[in-house]
């Protein structure tokens, strides 16, 4: 016996090593028919790897107090500048840090719409969805975090702006507004509690989430583009039929994705780290000044969606209560999906016209919403706000009724199918064109 296995039998002896890899790795059944949208999985938990590592580096520089140098210049938007120009490799660790910031939502919202369209938070995976909805939520609590950290113009006001929306809450509001604060201004205190729970409580949750959300995942089984339960049916020797080991098929098969994301992340952070503004701001390059307004304050682009159903709802007694209400719908509308979807079959593959004309509608409405809530509002800009919102809502509350029933012409196999590259690039190209097509309808409102 090898030194190696005597120190790897030393281990299991007081750690079940061997028995989770091959539990949730070597003897994990995969169905054999993944296709590209499942990369997105393991992105996602290859940018939370780099977030993590890259946050911790820049925690070693920063400094969350909002106090004033002997120059003038708040010491948190001042640790940043230090960091990009003094500290050897600031500069690309912080980039890595904001593209990935932007990139998380990118891979996360790929991987809930690969969720969406074959149908992964149906039975009997309601638990996986709701814990994916759940890591979606602190994503989005640990962005705006963040967010404030620099210190920047757009930082302080975005901050704001989003924290005052709390003070409309009937009863309550108010004093949520000062505690989320703490104090009845953002200012240094509002920086040193967001720093502590971006750097400390949300990322503690979101590991707990994101094992939860693995282990749900492995006791019920991957889903895959036919919607067939690979488990249903085995062979003598008790493995799925349609089933391959994760390792080591898989785990080569997203290597090509990883290397593929690389080459793109790699791309963003040398050679456009600010995306024209929309991952990096250019207020924000501007220190927080809070006697002076932006002329325009949105938030990072993953919000603005939901900033613009925000916008959309009027305010009504000079309160902004049911905008707030509307987000908030927005947002927790996903995690009903479960039940809110009656159709007899998962696939989209397999469904009928009903739901396949709603998703191109969705898809239109949240990214026209996207757009409008990076613009500065007009008359015409709010009322193709609300009609895009009453899609986007439309697609949820309507879901038990046009997808009752709704199944295509095509019967669900008994077994998983290999999909043809021209069926792929088919539904590509219609995902191409619905986003280009809602990209050119927003854009030119």
């Amino acid at each position: 016996m090898s030194k190696g296995q005597k120190l790897l039998n030393w281990v299991d002896d007081r750690f079940p090593l061997s028995s989770m890899m091959k539990e949730h790795v070597t003897e994990y059944y995969a169905p054999k028919n993944f296709n590209f949208w499942y990369f997105f999985g393991s992105l996602a938990m290859l940018v939370l790897v780099i977030q993590i590592v890259t946050g911790i580096f820049l925690t070693m520089n920063y400094k969350p107090d909002a106090s004033l140098n002997g120059a003038g210049i708040p010491v948190a938007f001042a640790s940043v500048e230090y960091i990009m120009r003094d500290v050897a490799g600031g500069w690309i660790i912080r980039y890595m840090h904001s593209t990935g910031a932007s990139l998380f939502f990118v891979v996360g919202y790929l991987h809930m719409f690969r969720g969406l369209i074959y149908g992964s938070y149906k039975q009997p995976r309601e638990l996986v969805w709701i814990f994916g909805t759940l890591i979606f939520l602190c994503l989005m609590g640990e962005a705006f975090m963040g967010y404030l950290l620099p210190w920047g113009q757009m930082s302080f006001w975005g901050a704001q702006v989003i924290v005052n929306l709390f003070s409309s809450i009937p009863v309550i509001g108010p004093d949520l507004s000062v505690f989320i604060r703490g104090d009845f201004v953002v200012g240094d205190a509002t920086l040193n509690r967001f720093f502590a729970l971006h750097v400390i409580a949300i990322p503690l949750i979101l590991l707990a989430l994101v094992v939860a959300h693995l282990i749900a995942l492995h006791e019920v089984g991957s889903n895959n583009p036919d919607g067939v339960e690979i488990k249903k049916l085995k062979g003598e020797d008790g493995k799925p039929l349609d089933g391959i080991p994760f390792h080591p098929y898989y785990t080569v098969k997203d290597i090509l994705g990883v290397a593929v994301f690389l080459i793109v992340f790699s791309a963003i952070v040398f050679f456009a780290p600010e995306m024209g503004g929309f991952f990096l701001e250019h207020p924000n390059f501007d220190q927080a000044d809070p006697l002076k307004t932006p002329p325009h304050i949105a938030p990072v682009w993953y919000f603005t969606p939901f900033y613009a159903i925000l916008r959309a709802v009027p305010s009504f007694a000079g309160t902004q209560v049911w905008g707030v209400l509307a987000m908030g719908a927005a947002v927790v509308l996903i995690a009903f999906l479960p039940w809110l979807d009656k159709s007899p079959v998962k696939s989209i593959r397999y469904r009928g016209p009903k739901f396949k004309f709603m998703l191109v509608l969705f898809i239109i409405a949240f990214i026209g919403l996207g757009i409008l809530g990076a613009a500065p509002s007009t008359n015409v800009r709010t009322v193709v706000a609300q009609l895009l919102s009453v899609i986007y809502f439309a697609f949820f509350l309507g879901m038990p009724f046009y997808t009752k029933n709704d199944v295509g012409s095509t019967p669900v196999p008994t077994r998983v199918t290999m999909s043809t590259p021209a069926r792929q690039v088919r539904f590509l190209v219609l995902v191409a064109v619905t986003v280009v097509a809602a990209t050119l309808f927003a854009k030119f409102i």
